[in-house]
């Protein structure tokens, strides 16, 4: 019973989020789902993102349990943000960013990243609409976490690894980690990056760029 439960809910989140993907594609507006565990560096990932893509008209929905720190934090650089606050849902779903959406200057945006929850295992069935999934992870978590989020790692298009200047400091091996991302999804792109020191934006905003192109 609990399985058709799921499916139902799940099914009645494929429909809305067909919708919210259809008036994104009108506005002609790329979008990301970003996702990520606690502090793997989201917001500053998404800050990284938007000074990099200069030119580009960017907006962002933020996501959280709670709390509206991420969202000011995102509005101080300038570019249009909604707040969604969850009340204790460990995502986001289809209904929730079609709700954020109406709040948005949709016809003043070229890029639109969505901040899920902190979390490595429910975002990751919920579609939202999106033209990318992402997923950041982090030198500190350790690089065996594509076998204990396989879920994640699988659905995901591109992984980013921050936090890579702390490399000579933490026990995470690059290779290791690569090679477990392949084995699981072999299609996924990988850019290492440092928010901190910059390293990698570049190469991870370039690639952006052309993606964005191709919508």
């Amino acid at each position: 019973m609990e399985i058709k439960i799921l499916k139902n809910i799940l099914s009645v989140n494929d429909q809305v989020a067909g919708k919210n993907q259809m008036l994104l594609k009108q506005h002609k507006i790329f979008t990301m789902n970003i996702m990520a565990s606690p502090g793997a560096g989201k917001t500053s990932t998404v800050l990284q993102t938007i000074k990099a893509l200069k030119g580009i008209k960017v907006g962002v929905i933020e996501g959280d349990i709670s709390s509206t720190i991420d969202a000011e934090t995102v509005a101080s650089a300038g570019v249009p943000v909604v707040q969604i606050n969850t009340g204790g849902e460990c995502h986001l779903d289809a209904n929730m960013i079609q709700n954020a959406l109406v709040n948005l200057p949709l016809e003043e945006i070229d890029v639109l990243m969505i901040e899920n929850v902190g979390n490595l295992v429910c975002p990751a069935g919920f579609e939202l609409g999106e033209s990318l999934k992402v997923l950041i992870a982090s030198v500190p978590e350790g690089d065996d976490k594509p076998y204990k989020y396989p879920g994640m790692f699988t659905a995901v298009d591109v992984i980013i690894l921050n936090k890579i200047d702390l490399l000579p400091y933490v026990k995470f091996n690059p290779e290791a980690f690569n090679k477990a991302v392949k084995g699981i999804n072999s299609k996924a792109e990988i850019f290492p990056i440092s928010c901190t020191t910059g390293e990698g934006v570049y190469d991870w905003a370039k690639w952006l760029k052309k993606q964005i192109k191709k919508q």
